[in-house]
């Protein structure tokens, strides 16, 4: 036992030996900062895709008010969904394959060209904003961000692993703290630019990110360098690219259908197309699953998930995405739609003042995601990101023990207390998965990282907002009959109006829309008095109407992305203790 030990400490120490000779001749031949230069500019390429894959969540009133499209007409609301949801399926989609041709020609090649992609993405979505409207504008909007998600998808799959290679293990945590800082809490800082932004020019929204692209893409091109060994020989696996690729695809289309209404559905689970899609994916990749096990040079190497670290840390990684999208989509609901029209805030004026009121998530977030990247340098990454998802789980609990008016004060705190859980659990959590590889496979490895971050909002939007639609489902229409009654509209039309979808509900609350002036029948309005007039169109009966109905079903949604915290932190907890691909 002695001599087996003593070899081990041997083995580490030579390995020890290695890793600091590779790092002394990276800093020989690209000078003692290149480790620096690799963080900010990765750091600046993660920080605008996240961004841009949350920016419309909270501008999208703007947006459609700013196309002349009502998002509420049925044929419409795909166009609204697709919107919002395309830009994280297509990266979700591609980082896998972006993350092997990483490995086969280069991360720095693929990510410079990334950077590229993204930025003439940006500059034709601004123009396309500028001179086009209507359905055409919107979906031109929705091809141009499909661009930007192909850059959005190299940037994605290969920032982390550049860094991998740029760092030694012994500081990979503080480094992929930072980036994992822009990386998640882009997503947050996205909510708040895009409801400032749309306040004052809904055009901004496109434009902010130009300038950081085209410095960013020529930074890039000139600093960087590749400093993996790229094995040549390598050939591209383009069955198990396509079955991956086909597979998600459509199951990720499939979520995405699954929530618009379906014949007399209020969703569209129960369509024939939504069913074939989802099976039709599952079985596309169980196809990819058994073509990766034979083939010579697979897309991914599922073998990877043997390695406990890396299994455990995805597995929680994509549980933590689901709950934090989720928790994202439905504050915004509840700011725009109920708590700010209530305290006499304009529709127009929501986004912006719903920015301001979520910055105490970001501020969470952004403390005690370097102090845990830091401290997961030296005592590894357990500890931090399970801590950090249970008091993630233990944060969506207080908030659902808070009523639909709240007392701001509490609701700060609370989401500052769930920003703090996600800064401890980020960067330790992807440092653990990145350091976790032979060096050979971080390109795939953090592709494959960067698909369960991507897919994860779409996952948590269809899961959240089906049960929130099924918590409506059994208030909504009695709370509107109710108020409609109480406010002198006749019982037929009253009963009629209240069979509102609680899906439309829902958009036009999370679009700061009243949409009694369209549903209720313009002579009923005619023959109301005034007072009843005003009211029923104004900015305050409709978010009065689904305020419990939709507290209810947040309860719901909230206890959900509780349980999927708890289960992510046990995840981490099994995670097994601090393990460096040859070093321990």
């Amino acid at each position: 036992m002695m001599l087996m030990a003593r070899l081990s400490d041997s083995k580490k120490l030579a390995e020890y030996k290695e890793e600091d000779s590779e790092e002394r001749k990276r800093e020989s031949k690209y000078g003692k900062n290149y480790k620096w230069i690799a963080l900010s500019n990765t750091t600046l390429g993660a920080l605008m895709s996240a961004i841009n894959g949350t920016i419309l969540i909270i501008s999208l009133p703007a947006v459609f008010s700013g196309l002349g499209v009502n998002p509420l007409v049925a044929s419409n609301i795909a166009l609204l969904l697709w919107l919002l949801l395309g830009y994280m399926l297509v990266s979700g989609v591609i980082v896998v394959t972006i993350g092997r041709l990483s490995d086969m020609y280069g991360r720095v090649k693929l990510y410079n060209i990334g950077f590229a992609i993204f930025t003439l993405g940006s500059i034709g979505l601004y123009i396309s904003s500028l001179y086009i409207t209507g359905i055409n504008g919107a979906l031109s909007l929705i091809l141009l961000r499909l661009v930007q998600a192909v850059g959005g998808g190299f940037l994605f799959a290969n920032s982390v692993a550049i860094l991998t290679d740029a760092f030694p293990s012994n500081e990979r945590g503080k480094a992929i703290g930072f980036n994992q800082i822009a990386g998640v809490g882009g997503g947050i800082l996205g909510l708040i630019l895009g409801g400032i932004l749309s306040s004052f020019d809904w055009h901004l929204i496109f434009l902010v990110n130009v300038p950081i692209g085209i410095i960013g893409t020529v930074w890039a091109y000139l600093a960087l360098h590749e400093l993996a060994t790229i094995k040549k020989g390598q050939k591209f696996d383009v069955l198990g690219n396509v079955s991956f690729t086909i597979g998600l695809t459509l199951i990720l289309l499939a979520l995405t259908y699954g929530l618009i209404p379906y014949g007399s559905s209020t969703m569209g689970w129960s369509s024939p197309y939504v069913i074939a899609g989802l099976i039709a994916g599952v079985l596309m990749l169980i196809i990819f699953a058994f073509v990766e096990l034979k083939a010579k040079y697979p897309m991914f190497k599922l073998a990877l998930f043997r390695i406990r670290a890396f299994a455990f840390g995805n597995i929680s990684l994509l549980l933590a995405g689901i709950a934090r999208g989720g928790l994202q989509f439905m504050i915004i609901i509840w700011l725009q739609a109920i708590w700010l029209p209530l305290h006499g805030v304009s529709f127009s004026q929501t986004p912006f003042r719903a920015a301001i009121l979520i910055l105490p998530l970001l501020f969470g977030f952004l403390i005690f995601g370097p102090i845990s990247g830091y401290l997961s340098d030296k005592y590894g990454a357990r500890l931090f990101s399970t801590v950090g998802m249970i008091i993630n789980g233990l944060g969506f609990i207080a908030l659902s023990m808070i009523p639909a008016q709240f007392t701001y004060i509490y609701f700060a705190i609370i989401i500052f207390v769930i920003g703090m859980g996600q800064g401890l659990f980020a960067a330790p959590n992807t440092t653990a998965i990145m350091n976790s590889v032979p060096p050979e496979q971080r390109g795939g490895a953090s592709g494959m990282r960067a698909t369960f971050t991507n897919i994860s909002l779409i996952f948590s939007i269809a899961i959240f907002f089906t049960l929130l639609v099924v918590g409506l489902s059994v208030h909504l229409a009695p709370a509107m009959y109710k108020g409609l009654i109480a406010q002198n509209i006749p019982q037929s039309e009253a009963l009629r109006v209240s069979t509102l979808p609680p899906t439309s509900a829902l958009f036009a609350g999370l679009l700061g829309y009243n949409p009694m002036k369209s549903l209720i029948n313009p002579t009923v309005l005619a023959s109301l008095p005034k007072t009843n007039e005003s009211y029923v169109t104004g900015k305050v009966f409709f978010p009065t109407l689904i305020s419990k109905p939709f507290h209810d079903g947040l309860a719901v949604v909230l206890y959900a992305g509780a349980l999927m915290s708890f289960i992510a932190a046990l995840a981490s907890a099994l995670r097994g203790k601090r393990y460096v691909y040859g070093v321990q």
